[in-house]
């Protein structure tokens, strides 16, 4: 398996498929699996760059378009369905690769990561304390036993914050969906990670967004409203729909929900690229490099493919 990563902007979705050409040209059929949660929303395209059917150049996609915005993504749904993919694609006798921005994600289908199940008389009573007292208590609370997970989600994501407390209660252990500091493999990989200079990725990742109200991005969110977008626990808060929203209900003029939406893409850019760094045995190339096809093909055909290495 390949997998791309790295931060929004950085050109992931153009080098995979500039890979996946040249593996097909040289007899290595390859096809594409999606690791971004909000490209998983059908409707949601213009905010999550995601490609359409022609931009997909006739490569097999998977994982796009799967949920109504009003489902909810996890990482274990996503983690079933990613693995079940790439599966069938090497059964087929293609090589899977994985592209995608989202950290959990990804870690979720690279790293052999277990996750714990679910109680619902316990989850229901987390998520009563939560509609009662609001996130800012489940938040000292989760400080208390696990600093590190709350650290990650913050004092805001009263979903996030009641299923860690949940894996707190249920294991007695602290919130088990992280990256091990020694990360076993799922199996072989080779990583691809693209990077871009914070001072040229800033402008880039502005003019993105300004393009993105280009495009049109309040009416594909106006259009959304009819399916239920608000209703969508996850959809809803996705960054850029939530900005859009709001100025199709008056509450941020344009030029507001412009910026907001710039700063949190900045935000978001960040965290992604402090969770990507800690990826062990990453091949990481520049993002502008003309040659980046030709380095990914090189890092490949090295045979840099890992074995899953011992915990």
């Amino acid at each position: 398996m390949i997998a791309i990563i790295g931060s929004t902007g950085t050109g992931k979705s153009e080098l995979s498929l500039d890979l996946a050409e040249r593996m097909i040209e040289r007899g290595q059929p390859a096809e594409i699996v999606n690791a971004d949660a909000m490209q998983l929303y059908r409707g949601m395209d213009i905010g999550t760059a995601k490609l359409s059917q022609p931009e997909r150049r006739g490569i097999p996609h998977h994982l796009l378009d799967v949920l109504d915005v009003t489902g909810e993504a996890t990482v274990s749904n996503y983690q079933t369905d990613a693995r079940r993919a790439i599966v069938e694609i090497v059964a087929r006798g293609a090589v899977p690769i994985l592209v995608g921005g989202s950290g959990l994600y990804v870690s979720s289908v690279v790293f052999d990561f277990q996750f714990p199940g679910t109680d619902p008389v316990l989850r229901a009573r987390l998520e009563a304390e939560l509609l009662e007292r609001g996130p800012g208590l489940m938040y000292t609370r989760l400080q208390a036993v696990d600093p590190q997970a709350a650290l990650r989600i913050g004092p805001s994501n009263g979903r996030r914050l009641v299923r860690a407390l949940e894996i707190v209660e249920l294991t007695g252990a602290p919130h088990l969906a992280a990256l091990p500091e020694e990360p076993v493999y799922w199996q072989p990989s080779v990583l691809l990670g693209l990077r871009t200079p914070r001072e040229q990725l800033t402008p880039r990742l502005d003019a993105r967004v300004e393009r993105m109200w280009t495009a049109g991005i309040v009416d594909e969110a106006r259009g959304l409203l009819s399916v239920g977008i608000e209703r969508g626990v996850t959809a809803s808060r996705a960054i850029g729909y939530a900005q859009a929203l709001g100025q199709v209900h008056g509450t941020l003029s344009q030029a507001d929900a412009i910026e907001a939406t710039q700063q949190l893409t900045r935000r978001y850019a960040r965290r992604q690229v402090s969770w990507f760094k800690r990826y062990a045995h990453t091949h990481w190339m520049e993002s502008d490099s003309s040659d980046r096809v030709n380095e990914a093909l090189a890092h490949v055909d090295r045979g840099s493919a890992l074995s899953a290495p011992t915990a």
